[in-house]
C-alpha cells in the first residue's frame, strides 16, 4: 500500500528512475541478498516502505515474526544502504512507538518515556530500533537518513485480510461482505473470497444468517470508545517526497539536536465507533452494529502532534469521509477486476 502510493507520487512530480521490489522479488531479510542489490543497481535515495504490519489479532498471534522481520529489514537496508556510499534514506516508523500512557497529542520528544502499548510492542520496538539506527548513522557516519512516523495508514492496496488487516480495511470488508449477504449475493460474496482470502468462520456464520432473512449485522472488537488518528496513504507519499526534497538546512534547523524524527498524521482523530459509522455509510450497510466487549481495545487515545510538520510546511489534504469513500470504490474496482 504504502509503496505503491509513493511510485505514484514521485511519477506524478515528474520522477521517472525508479527502482522497485515487492517482497517476493526480495528478501530484504537477507542480508546477501540486500547487499547484491545495492551493488547491482545505481540509487541515489533510498525509501524503506517495506514491513510486516498487522492489527491487535496479528500483533498478538505473530509477536516473534513482528519483531524479528522488522528488525532484519531495517537494520539489512539502512546498513547496506551506508556500505553501498547512498547519503539519503528515507525510514518510515509508526505512531505506536510512543507510550501507551504518554500525554494526548503525542509530540515526537515523548519516544522513549514510558511504556509500550502490549498489544504491539514487539512491532514498536523494532520500529523505534529503526529510528536509532537512521539516528546513529548520521551522528557516526554523517549520512543524511531522516525518519517520518505516521499515524494509522488506509487507502488502496490495503490488506483486506481479516485475521491480520488493521481496523479499518477490516470493517470496510466486514461492511461489505455482510452488505452482500443482506441481499442475498452468494456470488458475490464467493467472489470476494477470491480476491481478498478467506473469511473465517465466525464472520462465515453471520453471514449465512444475514442470508437467512435475520436481522443483518456486523460484529466489531472492543467497546468502540478508543479515539484513533487515521491518514490516507496518498497523503503519507506526499509527506515523503517532500520530506525527501526538503533540504538539509530546513530539516535540520526544526529537528536538531533533540529530534530524530517528524509526526507525520492528520491532527485529529475519531472514535472507533465514530469511524464504524463512516464505513457503514460509504459501503452502504443498513444493517446492526454489535461491539463485541470481550475484545482488547487497545490504546485508549492515539492522536499525533503534527504541529512541527506543519512548521516546516506540510499538511494533510484528503478528509477522512473522502479518504474512506475513495478506498472503498477501489475495493469494489479490485474486485471487478478479478472477474
Amino acid at each position: 500500500m504504502v509503496g505503491s502510493a509513493i511510485v505514484r507520487c514521485l511519477k506524478a512530480q515528474g520522477y521517472e528512475n525508479i527502482i522497485t521490489r515487492t517482497h517476493k522479488e526480495s528478501d530484504l531479510t537477507d542480508q546477501a541478498a540486500v547487499r547484491g542489490f545495492f551493488q547491482r543497481e545505481k540509487i541515489d535515495y533510498v525509501v524503506i516502505a517495506a514491513a510486516k504490519v498487522g492489527g491487535i489479532h496479528a500483533n498478538n498471534s505473530y509477536p516473534a515474526e513482528f519483531v524479528y522481520k522488522n528488525l532484519m529489514i531495517e537494520a539489512n537496508v539502512i546498513h547496506e544502504a551506508y556500505c553501498a556510499g547512498i547519503r539519503r534514506l528515507l525510514f518510515l516508523g509508526s505512531s505506536c512507538i510512543y507510550p501507551k500512557s504518554s500525554q494526548q497529542p503525542m509530540k515526537e520528544e515523548y519516544l522513549l518515556t514510558g511504556c509500550l502499548e502490549p498489544t504491539n510492542e514487539p512491532y514498536s520496538i523494532a520500529k523505534i530500533a529503526g529510528i536509532k539506527l537512521c539516528e546513529s548513522y548520521n551522528r557516526q557516519y554523517g549520512t543524511k537518513y531522516r525518519s517520518l512516523m505516521p499515524t494509522n495508514l488506509y487507502g488502496p492496496n490495503d490488506n483486506y485480510d481479516l485475521l491480520n488487516s488493521h481496523v479499518l480495511p477490516a470493517m470496510i470488508r466486514k461492511f461489505h461482505l455482510a452488505k452482500l449477504a443482506a441481499q442475498g449475493n452468494q456470488e458475490g460474496i464467493n467472489r470476494d473470497e477470491a480476491r481478498y482470502g478467506t473469511i473465517p468462520e465466525d464472520i462465515r456464520s453471520l453471514l449465512t444468517s444475514h442470508s437467512s432473512r435475520l436481522t443483518p449485522k456486523v460484529i466489531l472488537w472492543g467497546t468502540g470508545t478508543p479515539r484513533r488518528e487515521f491518514l490516507h496513504v496518498d497523503d503519507l507519499a506526499a509527506a515523503c517526497v517532500f520530506a525527501m526534497k526538503l533540504d538539509d538546512e530546513t530539516y535540520q534547523h526544526h529537528t536538531q539536536p533533540m529530534l530524530s524524527h517528524i509526526n507525520i498524521g492528520a491532527g485529529e482523530d475519531n472514535t472507533i465507533a465514530e469511524l464504524a459509522e463512516i464505513v457503514k455509510d460509504a459501503v452502504g450497510f443498513e444493517g446492526q452494529v454489535i461491539w463485541d466487549h470481550s475484545k482488547p481495545d487497545g490504546m485508549p487515545k492515539k492522536l499525533l502532534d503534527v504541529s512541527l510538520a506543519a512548521r516546516i510546511g506540510w499538511t494533510a489534504q484528503i478528509s477522512l469521509k473522502d479518504g474512506i469513500q475513495r478506498t472503498y470504490q477501489d475495493y469494489l474496482r479490485k474486485l471487478d477486476e478479478s472477474i
